[in-house]
């Protein structure tokens, strides 16, 4: 045997192991999935973008090295959060999740220039081949807070803060409406709109307006604590949103209406690692555990929890639904006839439901 060829067989030898064990080192070292949030308020101790922002921590706590994320904060819809999507998909990220209604169109027109990006907008409702859409059921919640509100008030009167007269929003006053009047039908739910997602300024004058007027508790769908803060300092209960604001009105809290994104965030992540991922349109409830009604304040009777919770209990079994007819709006129109309504009616949704006080903008 000649030393070249000896010497060659040696390498040989010396190479191979590296070349078995190749497929278990690119693993470990593989690039992690870049994951790019657009948040349109600040992080902050609690709200929307608070509850966006558990969701990408659980993702992360759930996947580990697997993926990246880079937050934006702060960006408004319009011109700024195309810039900011368009910039997260320049820099590498091959998934982006944008969190406000108004960022539906931006992420649209950047996803047409990525192809090879996924994206997921939240609350939206336009799909496309690389943009999907996730949305929670928000209004089982509401109507649930509504039972606990009409069981609690003392005046029969409920403030509401509210950001836009969308759909969404329309959805959550309205079942927090019905829910209410189905324990109290003397009760009356009035309204303030603000006309921005976060703006504790104009919320706080709002909900001490709407005390002011006779309500004695309070919701919002809005994303600061401002609303639970000035029910706490005026002595009058709330039904906090978005996320448990016990700690910011440990007297007034009488339950919190929460989603939770973390499990849609995680499997969604997975899909685009291992090349599964598929634009879909997902609207999940509490049985699917993105709803919750939590945080029940100390002067909530034993017995209405119950009731709460069993009522609670029907809405995942599916024997109750708090939009179902005969369902009126508060001008006598008959909006539904019988039977739950469906997801194409509630999409739609454009008006105030019976015992809903006033008229909606430019109506």
């Amino acid at each position: 045997m000649s030393k070249n060829f000896m010497r060659s067989a040696l390498i040989a030898l010396a190479v191979l192991p590296g070349l078995l064990v190749s497929p278990v080192s690119v693993a470990a070292d593989a690039v992690p999935l870049g994951v790019g949030f657009v948040y349109v308020s600040p992080i902050g101790d609690a709200g929307w973008t608070t509850q966006q922002d558990k969701g990408r921590k659980e993702m992360e706590k759930n996947l580990g090295a697997k993926v990246k994320a880079k937050i934006v904060e702060n960006v408004p819809e319009g011109a700024d959060a195309e810039r900011v999507i368009r910039d997260l998909a320049q820099q590498g990220n091959k998934l982006i999740i944008t969190t406000s209604f108004g960022y539906m169109n931006p992420t649209l027109k950047v996803a047409k220039q990525f192809p090879n990006v996924k994206f997921i907008h939240v609350t939206g409702y336009k799909t496309s081949a690389n943009v999907a859409t996730v949305n929670a059921r928000f209004y089982e919640g509401r109507y649930l807070a509504g039972i606990l509100a009409g069981k609690m008030t003392k005046t029969n009167v409920a403030g509401y803060v509210a950001a836009f007269p969308i759909p969404e929003v329309l959805q959550g006053i309205n079942a927090f409406t019905r829910g209410m009047r189905s324990v109290n039908p003397k009760a009356e739910v009035k309204v303030i709109w603000v006309n921005s997602w976060f703006d504790p300024g104009k919320e706080r004058d709002a909900a001490i307006t709407l005390m002011g007027q006779g309500a004695d508790v309070l919701s919002h769908h809005t994303d600061s604590t401002a609303v639970t803060q000035a029910a706490e300092e005026k002595g009058q209960m709330v039904v906090s949103y978005h996320s448990d604001m016990s700690k910011f009105g440990p007297h007034a809290q009488i339950a919190a209406v929460t989603h939770h994104w973390g499990a849609y965030y995680t499997q969604a992540a997975q899909q685009v690692i291992d090349g599964k991922w598929k634009s879909s349109n997902v609207w999940g409830g509490i049985k699917d555990g993105m709803v919750s009604l939590e945080g029940f304040g100390p002067t909530v009777p034993a017995d209405v929890k119950q009731f709460v919770a069993d009522k609670e209990k029907q809405i995942i079994a599916g024997t109750l639904t708090p939009f179902a007819g005969p369902l009126k709006d508060n001008e006598g129109k008959v909006r539904l006839e019988n039977g739950p309504m469906n997801d194409t009616m509630l999409e739609k949704m454009d008006y105030f439901v019976d015992g809903v006080s006033g008229k909606l903008p430019g109506k």
